[in-house]
């Protein structure tokens, strides 16, 4: 059977390719305030739980900290599912604006500065690596995961334990 190796390489790469999903939730205790990530990641029959706080942070930090946290765990690239209630961070991936804000030196369409450009710019590599694929949920409305992460984000910003958000401006 003569076939076209290139094909059968892409074949091969996609029996191995790992499907991921992960649930993401950030939360803060005020805006800014003390803050929190939770994050569920499932694949075949295996579920993690990550979550980790901070002590000074904002909501929509924490949102992103929870993608950028859960896709680092992953040690091989993954066609990954995540799902967030997020709008900032779903919309900012597959409405491309950080493609624009990229083009316009970090700047949004009112020509101001983006805002947590250092998460964004962390994030990059791992959604290249990654197959991400952003899905969108009503927070607070029933769905399982949804609601553990965001048990977990708020545990995390109540915990005694919790971090400087590092690049966060009003440290």
């Amino acid at each position: 059977m003569h076939g076209n190796p290139d094909n059968r390489a892409e074949k091969e790469e996609h029996v191995t390719d790992t499907a991921v999903t992960i649930y993401t939730d950030g939360s803060s205790l005020g805006n800014p305030g003390p803050g929190g990530w939770g994050a569920v990641l499932i694949w075949a029959d295996t579920r993690k739980e990550l979550s980790r706080g901070y002590v000074e942070t904002t909501n929509n930090r924490m949102e992103i900290r929870g993608v950028l946290h859960a896709l680092e765990h992953l040690t091989r690239p993954c066609t990954v599912h995540v799902h967030t209630d997020s709008r900032y961070v779903c919309d900012a991936i597959s409405k491309k604006w950080i493609s624009s804000w990229i083009r316009n030196g970090w700047l949004t369409s009112a020509k101001k500065p983006v805002k947590n450009r250092d998460l964004w710019e962390q994030l990059l590599p791992l959604l290249k690596k990654h197959k991400v694929i952003f899905h969108w949920v009503k927070a607070h409305d029933g769905q399982p995961e949804n609601e553990r992460c965001d048990e977990l984000a708020k545990n995390a910003a109540k915990s005694m334990n919790r971090e400087t958000d590092e690049g966060y401006a009003g440290n």
